[in-house]
């Protein structure tokens, strides 16, 4: 009897450690090691339950898991909410095939808690190791946007079973609504298990794509900034080759003591636009370098520009994300407003 209980236990355990290797790198977990053993516990606890089709200890669970969920980890509300409802159906599904219909086989024999057990463990073993070299290397962090569809995508598993539940509720009240329900579950939980296997490797292709969008974005930052550092060069090659020139027109006139003409010359070379230097927006150098080049753009384009930037030097977020938001909406006025409308002097206003 010990050895049963050892065994009970030890597989419940197994079986939840799995589970939360899968789960963490979906989720933030709280910093507090009690948080980590309470989704630990929680991902057990669950697995250890005993779920037959039809039964509504499935929807009396539901609001505890997601209750004990939240509470244990931070970030994205909605990317919560998606992660444990795609556990909490794959979970409730493992354990409705388990015992209702694999453990099922040994139902007059000593062994069978035993095998429904054992069950959930090489199941969710399978599961493990097929998401084991799919599962990303830092915690999950996707839009807001992509989390709402992963949402609306994990309410199909868990009505799926919802619905197992309140169908086959009645299923003893005759033989033909037993099979039928017996039948319907065995059709809809295998869906539901690989439906949340495929969300969790889709998760992992969008976080896989929206790592490609912003690699894609720094690279056109850097296209940008280089060529922002380009333009600068060339100026200061430009200077260097005409200051030369000035400076000997300038020794010419004074030496002819032409005092008018020399302070006229050089009020000339102040306008020179090599000589005014990069314009200073805000603090923050990547955005100075970004829209020196995009102004650049305009400027060579004749659209004149009025750009009131007031962002500190160092930002709770990326400098990436805000460089090309800014980019995007210069790049957006001038194709959206001043080409389609095709004026001859455009004019762009843009205040941060």
């Amino acid at each position: 009897m010990i050895l049963y209980y050892i065994l009970g236990f030890s597989t419940i355990f197994i079986s939840g450690f799995m589970l939360f290797k899968l789960c963490t790198p979906f989720v933030f977990m709280k910093k507090s090691f009690i948080w980590k053993v309470t989704l630990f516990l929680l991902l057990s606890g669950t697995t250890g339950m005993v779920i037959w089709v039809g039964d509504l200890n499935l929807l009396y669970t539901l609001p505890i898991f997601l209750s004990v969920f939240l509470i244990s980890t931070i970030g994205n509300f909605i990317g919560r909410i998606s992660v444990a409802l795609i556990f909490f159906s794959m979970i409730m599904s493992i354990c409705a095939l388990s015992d209702t219909y694999i453990a099922a086989i040994f139902k007059y024999l000593f062994i069978y808690h035993f095998v429904a057990k054992l069950s959930r463990i090489l199941i969710i073993f399978v599961i493990y190791m097929l998401m084991y070299k799919l599962l990303p290397k830092q915690t999950v962090t996707l839009s807001n946007r992509l989390w709402k569809l992963i949402l609306g995508l994990s309410a199909m598993p868990i009505c799926s079973l919802t619905a197992i539940v309140l169908l086959t509720y009645n299923k003893y009240n005759s033989q033909e609504i037993y099979s039928l329900s017996m039948n319907l579950g065995l059709a809809v939980l295998p869906v539901v298990l690989i439906t949340c296997v495929v969300l969790l490797v889709s998760i992992t292709v969008l976080v896989r794509h929206q790592e490609l969008e912003t690699s894609s974005r720094l690279a056109s930052l850097r296209e940008t900034y280089y060529k922002g550092l380009q333009n600068q060069e060339q100026n200061i090659r430009q200077l260097r080759h005409d200051l030369r020139n000035h400076l000997t027109v300038l020794s010419g006139l004074l030496e002819k003591e032409d005092i008018k003409s020399a302070n006229n010359y050089i009020n000339k070379l102040y306008n020179i636009k090599s000589l005014k230097g990069s314009k200073h927006f805000c603090d923050n150098e990547l955005i100075n370098v970004v829209m020196c080049a995009k102004i650049g753009e305009l400027e060579n384009q004749n659209i004149k520009a009025d750009i009131s930037i007031n962002v500190p030097n160092k930002l709770p977020f990326s400098d990436i994300d805000i460089c090309a938001l800014i980019g995007n909406a210069l790049d957006n006025a001038k194709e959206r407003g001043c080409n389609r409308l095709r004026k001859p002097n455009g004019f762009i206003a843009l205040s941060i």
